[in-house]
């Protein structure tokens, strides 16, 4: 009986302890595939259903190694959340998620890979230099490496002439797809171009 007691009592500790779980953190540039070295990561556990800061505690904190990489052993403790968060890299443009959860999409069986991109400046100036009449219309859609860009196009009609600000965008390749209608008459157009880190980049479209 007494045997029969210990081994209960046994089962019962290593439930409460939880099951072990082993973690891989990466991180990467999903525009040059290369790894970010040093970063610092944060395991924080949370009780499920409090407030925002309320009942956390860090239990794993480190450096990512030399190819962007962790890996932490832990036990998951049950009415827990846990959340893996790695700092973003200086000059940051684009970050795929800064947090990401146990049991969420994200969550690979263990592996959480996290994504950055490094800016460059981008400015846009549209010139309708051959005004038919106000019927005019040019459709601009863009796209780059990561997908950080609206889906919708940029529209603009008549005797349309509008530059942009620059604006801080992540690096990488861009495509351009724009259709011009005059007279009813619509014509397709294409461009390209790569931006690298702390670029400026002048885009100039006349049509």
């Amino acid at each position: 009986m007494r045997i029969l007691v210990m081994i209960l009592f046994g089962s019962l500790l290593l439930s409460s302890c939880g099951k072990k779980r082993t973690i891989y953190i990466t991180a990467t540039n999903p525009v040059t595939n290369q790894p970010y070295a040093g970063l610092e990561y944060r395991i924080v556990s949370s009780v499920s259903g409090a407030e925002d800061g309320e009942g956390t505690k860090t239990v794993a904190s480190g450096n990512l190694d030399a190819n962007g990489e962790a890996v932490v052993e832990l036990r998951e403790k049950r009415r827990r959340r846990y959340v893996v968060r790695v700092f973003e890299p200086p000059n940051t443009c684009y970050n795929k998620s800064i947090n990401m959860f146990f049991g969420s999409p994200s969550d690979e069986n263990g592996h959480f890979n996290f994504e950055f991109a490094e800016c460059a400046s981008l400015q846009r100036k549209v010139k309708n230099t051959s005004c038919f009449d106000t019927n005019d219309k040019i459709e601009i859609y863009i796209d780059n490496t990561v997908h950080s860009l609206l889906s919708t196009p940029w529209t603009l009609n008549g005797c349309a002439d509008y530059t942009t600000v620059p604006s801080q965008v992540p690096i990488g390749h861009y495509t351009l797809h724009w259709i011009v209608t005059k007279n009813n008459i619509s014509t397709d157009y294409y461009d390209s171009f790569d931006l690298v880190e702390n670029e400026t980049k002048f885009h100039e479209i006349n049509y």
